[in-house]
């Protein structure tokens, strides 16, 4: 499985065997259990395609699965709801990727979507929610032959005020907390939506791991070579 972030299948991967691997010259944390490992790659495509490539490379499995945060594009589905897509599309390019299972459509952005851009995206694309990453996930996958699918779960709504996210996404993929911090800090009027956001996100990560734990979705086999 590829997540972004920790956070985001932390309330599954807490108990699991931590494993700190070196693959193109760079130190990848995995986590491990049995016939199942979780890599937290980072946010955007770049980092998701580093992440797919460093785990089929590592541990040949039968099966990627692209897990973790999404917003809704519509009022439909609400903070909690997991979608299960039967397609992913990436924005950048409109390539569409069918997963075999599921139902509805993801779409992923190269940017963080606020409400303005999540009604677009849903209008071009006939999609139900948008992540940032699961378009390279599926492209890295298949490049490789290895069997793929998406589980995302709502983290905020169609009209969330999301906050400016991107500024603070670094080049490899990770969240600089400490800036983010520092710019919440001096904008009172933002904390609101933040502790909101916070709650939502941590809500939505038990959802999305109660889900992949109760389907027994960790049937596929992962072989560390």
């Amino acid at each position: 499985m590829v997540a972004a972030l920790e956070r985001e299948v932390w309330p599954l991967i807490r108990r699991w065997r931590v494993a700190d691997r070196e693959y193109g010259g760079k130190n990848i944390r995995f986590f491990e259990a049995e016939g199942s490992v979780v890599v937290c790659g980072g946010i955007g495509g770049e980092a998701a395609r580093r992440a797919t490539e460093a785990v089929i490379a590592l541990y040949h499995p039968s099966m990627i699965l692209s897990v973790g945060f999404a917003g809704a594009l519509n009022g439909s589905l609400r903070v909690g709801d997991v979608l299960e897509a039967r397609y992913v599309v990436d924005a950048r390019d409109g390539s569409r990727t069918d997963t075999g299972s599921g139902a509805g459509v993801l779409v992923s952005s190269p940017s963080v979507a606020g409400a303005e851009q999540k009604a677009k995206l849903g209008k071009s694309y006939g999609a139900q929610a948008v992540d940032m990453e699961s378009a390279a996930v599926a492209r890295g996958a298949e490049a490789r032959g290895v069997r793929f699918g998406a589980i995302k779960v709502i983290s905020d709504e169609s009209g969330f005020p999301m906050p400016p996210m991107d500024r603070f996404v670094s080049a490899d993929g990770s969240f600089r907390s400490g800036s983010f911090v520092l710019y919440a800090a001096g904008r009172p009027w933002v904390w609101p939506t933040i502790f909101r956001l916070t709650r939502n996100t941590a809500r939505a990560a038990e959802k999305l791991c109660a889900r992949l734990a109760g389907e027994n979705v960790f049937s596929v086999s992962a072989k560390v070579s």
